[in-house]
């Protein structure tokens, strides 16, 4: 990785980068807070745009907040808290073990859709291929602040149940589906964050400021609406697979927008990487 610069690592790890950034000035609950409700005003004019409606019910609206739970409550943040004590780069690797964790909820638990053996080599590869991308040496602080480490851990279970129970709003579109999820995300966690953080009393930098919007406009809600359709065509596991290519994407950004050269431990990841997706996504031959 030494060869290729840093301008790849940045953009393999920008999301871990970015809530790293963001987290500096701004504590955890009202970052998140911010994000997604954002995220919800930016979703609110598709919506209109595309001319869909939100769901009515008290039961589906019962589901969507379980989803915020599982995607954004829970999962940003804990990983918003973890990452002010573990780097980026370890962050990135820990968390892109969701896959395995959807692997074994499904096979031990809920069974919704078929796991195999190829399928679970294809997710231990796509951690291996990760960590190869991003360095080795990433896991050297592996063991310190432990409890930082389990808090970026346990969000890749709370991705990986966010995966498995998407599959209850597949007769939703995906506009409706992403902006119920962070209307109740929003309505949660704003107003813990004026009860915790009294965010009129920060001060945070224009770094900080720049990174929320970022994360909003295209972490959450762009990201959200490819989610939720891929949810549907894609399943859990394959969904969920989707970690493994940030790492990748932004290798074949630096090759073919910068010019950077792949050194063989980082070809030997890429190559991991997208064996272990199309492990993941291979159909399962009819017996």
């Amino acid at each position: 990785t030494q060869k290729m610069g840093p301008w790849v690592l940045i953009k393999a790890r920008w999301y871990y980068i970015l809530t790293k950034i963001a987290v500096g000035s701004i504590p955890p609950i009202t970052l998140i807070a911010a994000r997604v409700s954002l995220a919800a005003f930016f979703l609110f004019l598709v919506l209109i745009w595309k001319g869909e409606r939100l769901p009515k019910g008290a039961r589906i609206w019962g589901k969507l907040f379980l989803q915020a739970v599982f995607n954004s409550i829970g999962a940003w943040t804990v990983l918003a808290w973890g990452q002010q004590y573990v780097d980026s780069r370890l962050s990135s690797v820990l968390n892109s073990t969701s896959p395995i964790f959807v692997f074994f909820i499904t096979l031990f638990f809920t069974r919704h859709e078929p796991t195999s053996a190829l399928k679970l080599v294809g997710a231990c590869l796509g951690v291996l291929g990760v960590t190869l991308i991003i360095g080795v040496d990433a896991l050297n602080g592996l063991g310190r602040q432990v409890f930082a480490q389990l808090a970026v851990l346990f969000g890749a279970i709370l991705y990986a149940c966010a995966a498995i129970y998407g599959k209850n709003f597949s007769h939703l579109s995906p506009i409706a589906t992403a902006l119920g999820a962070m209307i109740c995300a929003a309505l949660c966690l704003a107003p813990l964050s004026l009860v915790i953080d009294h965010p009129w009393t920060l001060r945070p930098t224009t770094d900080a400021i720049l990174a929320t919007l970022t994360l909003a406009l295209f972490g959450t809600a762009i990201a959200f609406l490819i989610y939720f359709r891929l949810v549907k065509t894609l399943g859990s596991l394959g969904v969920a697979s989707q970690s493994y290519l940030r790492a990748g994407v932004g290798v074949a950004l630096g090759v073919m927008v910068l010019g950077e050269e792949i050194s063989m431990v980082v070809g030997v990841g890429l190559a991991a990487a997208i064996l272990g997706v199309a492990a993941i996504n291979t159909p399962r031959r009819p017996s």
